[in-house]
């Protein structure tokens, strides 16, 4: 395992450099002027622009930019933005609040969505089956936004079971539930078909049949096996969607005020703020990754015959 885990993250090494580049060039090779807006209705003293093309190596070539700010990234500086303000100060702020979201709507996904999955599986053919199944497609056809706004007005607003906004510096894990829900709402789905739809297909596996001929009580054989093993393409799924739902939270942090690192991405974009959109989106890279080892280590534990050398 040990291995196999160095392996993995040389292997990191190239796909973060080569994404972070992808990343830096869409953000700071763009012909917009980048100092626009930045000192109100006039345009600003050629001083300033001087002075902040410096700042920011604007007048390198794009690769020697890109290996200026690769090796700051290395020294943890990435960068500052316009106002002087450290961008990792920003992140520091912003992306607790974000991760916190998006670990409650995976352990949403996984409570309901598996739950579900393993409801439907179990019942196939019948009416949970297909409550499941319709429900499920009801939710996939219907945006984030409309559902977000739908549970505030109504668990939050009419009802006041929830906070309606999760505002503040550190909004507490109960505010952020229902945003979790949200967040979680069209994953949810997901996870619980393609739960319900290996669950059916390890159903009919040769060695549950043995199981079962063994007298095995099918509880035993439901639970230890035929879940444990269903459940390795809905961990891959979720591995993946845990770095959406971390860049994909802004929609639903615009809907509940939250001041995490989506609004912090969507403010950078509308003011031109290249550093705090670069600094972002590569953290978001780095923890996708991490993630994703993560994931295939959680293998070789649902499943015995999996092993790494």
């Amino acid at each position: 395992m040990g291995r196999y885990v160095a392996r993995r993250l040389l292997q990191m090494i190239p796909v973060a450099l080569g994404t972070i580049f992808v990343i830096y060039t869409l953000v700071w090779a763009l012909p917009a002027n980048p100092f626009a807006g930045k000192c109100g209705d006039r345009p600003c003293p050629d001083r300033y622009i001087a002075a902040m093309t410096e700042r920011y190596n604007l007048d390198d070539h794009l690769i020697v930019q890109y290996g200026k700010y690769l090796s700051r990234l290395i020294q943890g500086d990435f960068g500052t933005t316009f106002s002087g303000v450290p961008v990792l100060d920003e992140l520091a702020r912003t992306y607790p609040v974000t991760v916190r979201l998006a670990l409650l709507a995976i352990v949403i996904q996984i409570v309901i969505g598996a739950v579900a999955g393993v409801f439907a599986a179990l019942r196939r053919g019948g009416y949970a089956d297909s409550l499941v199944l319709v429900s499920t497609l009801a939710v996939i056809s219907i945006p984030v936004f409309v559902i977000g706004h739908l549970m505030q007005l109504s668990l939050g607003v009419s009802l006041g079971i929830f906070p309606p906004t999760a505002r503040g510096a550190d909004p507490s894990w109960y505010s952020l539930l229902m945003p979790a829900m949200v967040l979680a709402s069209t994953s949810l789905a997901y996870v619980a078909r393609l739960m319900r739809t290996t669950l059916v297909e390890n159903l009919r596996a040769d060695y549950v049949k043995t199981a079962t001929a063994k007298g095995m009580s099918r509880a035993r054989v439901v639970g230890v096996h035929t879940v444990r093993n269903s459940m390795i393409p809905v961990i891959t799924f979720l591995g993946a969607d845990f770095g959406a739902l971390l860049g994909g939270a802004i929609v639903t942090e615009g809907i509940f005020g939250i001041g995490g690192v989506g609004g912090l991405i969507f403010g950078g974009i509308n003011r031109q703020e290249g550093a705090i959109v670069t600094g972002a989106v590569t953290v978001l890279v780095l923890v996708f990754l991490l993630v994703n080892l993560f994931v295939d280590m959680l293998y070789a534990a649902l499943d015995p015959r999996i092993r790494y050398d």
